[in-house]
């Protein structure tokens, strides 16, 4: 029989996640020693090495993203060996590059920079002190010694750039132009990105001569957070006071693409900027009658869509408050893409300057959305 770590990159392998430039590092780096004693499953369960270690180790060398958590401590996140894989498939690293890398999760993901490039070439901050004192130990016992910086990662780290690539575990709304200006020409920037309506998406971005970066977005979607940060996502959803005054309208749309559906989710949010949205139960959790929320807290605004496929044949009830009109706006944003041919997440691009942030579609001159 394989031992689990072998077996894992057999999976990779056959997966096509592992790329062969890739195996010698992911032979070398073993997941488990990146791990701490307690860990928690997808589904919650924990398991304690101290106690059960054979199912620690099997849990370990599953292609799952982890919890870790120190004795008193938060559970921290890891990514599974899939997710590393591809990412850094898509880094497109060579020998001779230095790197950035900003949050140091496990630091996983810096031993197999460090193999694949060596100690030196790789630089990570992570703001969280303990986050990185762990990351230090696990890589120094593991026979790697990448310098590990604690600080913001938003920030970059100049006393080590010019930087031939930079990866981030961090999902950002807007990409810190910071890392652009400490990237080379022609260097390459790797990041979760994602609006306060949806995230799951990598912004793939080159830097061109001008001090700008641009490129698509790849990768989507990713069920659950990049490790080092809780990104733009339905979790954040504000609790603002309960509305009063509301309007109330119906609807005959159904929420299955406007934020169910990656691709029309994806899409609403760029037209829906600080707008978070949940979708809650009514009453019995089993029943078929729920309620999505929307809130923008910059202005109080609220929108409540009640959708009961057994009473609604009227449509579903509609009730906005405060000086945006959440829904309405979503309403604009869903038909816009609809209209747009149902465009996929990877048709839009992502272009980051000192001043503005934008969002385009197929190519720059189709502007959909923009920062400052």
């Amino acid at each position: 029989m394989l031992p689990p770590h072998e077996k894992l990159i057999a999976r990779l392998e056959q997966a096509g996640d592992l790329r062969p430039r890739w195996r010698p590092a992911f032979e070398r780096v073993e997941r488990h020693r990146f791990l701490t004693d307690r860990i928690t499953a997808p589904n919650g369960t924990v398991v304690d090495r101290r106690t059960d270690e054979g199912r620690w180790l099997a849990l370990a060398y599953s292609d799952e993203d982890l919890l870790v958590r120190t004795d008193g401590g938060p559970a921290d996140p890891a990514s599974s060996p899939s997710t590393v894989a591809r990412m850094l498939a898509h880094l497109d690293v060579s020998p001779g590059m230095r790197v950035l890398s900003v949050g140091s999760d496990t630091g996983y993901g810096s031993a197999l920079l460090a193999h694949r490039l060596g100690d030196e070439q790789v630089i990570t901050v992570e703001a969280d002190p303990v986050r990185a004192e762990q990351a230090r130990v696990n890589l120094i016992g593991t026979g790697f010694t990448p310098l590990v910086v604690t600080g913001d990662g938003l920030q970059g780290w100049p006393a080590r750039g010019p930087y031939d690539r930079v990866i981030s575990t961090v999902s950002v709304q807007r990409v810190p132009y910071h890392w652009v200006a400490q990237t080379e020409p022609r260097g390459r920037i790797l990041t979760p990105w994602g609006t306060s309506y949806r995230g799951g998406v990598l912004a793939d971005l080159r830097v061109g001569p001008s001090g700008t970066a641009s490129g698509r977005f790849i990768s989507g979607p990713f069920s659950r957070p990049w490790p080092g940060v809780t990104p733009p996502a339905a979790q954040d959803h504000p609790r603002l006071p309960e509305p009063r005054g509301f309007s109330v309208t119906r609807t005959g749309l159904w929420p299955n693409e406007p934020v169910d559906d990656f691709d029309a989710s994806f899409a609403v949010g760029l037209h829906l900027p600080g707008v978070t949205v949940r979708a809650l139960p009514d009453g019995d959790p089993d029943g078929p009658g729920f309620t999505v929320h929307l809130a923008d807290a910059r202005t109080s605004s609220q929108a409540s869509w009640h959708v009961d496929p057994e009473r609604d044949s009227g449509g579903h009830e509609v009730r906005q408050y405060g000086p945006r009109e959440l829904f309405t706006e979503l309403e604009a944003a869903y038909r816009w893409w609809t209209e747009a041919g149902r465009p996929a997440h990877t048709r839009f691009g992502l272009t980051v300057s000192s001043e503005l942030q934008l969002v385009w579609l197929d190519e720059e001159s189709r502007l959909v959305a923009s920062t400052t």
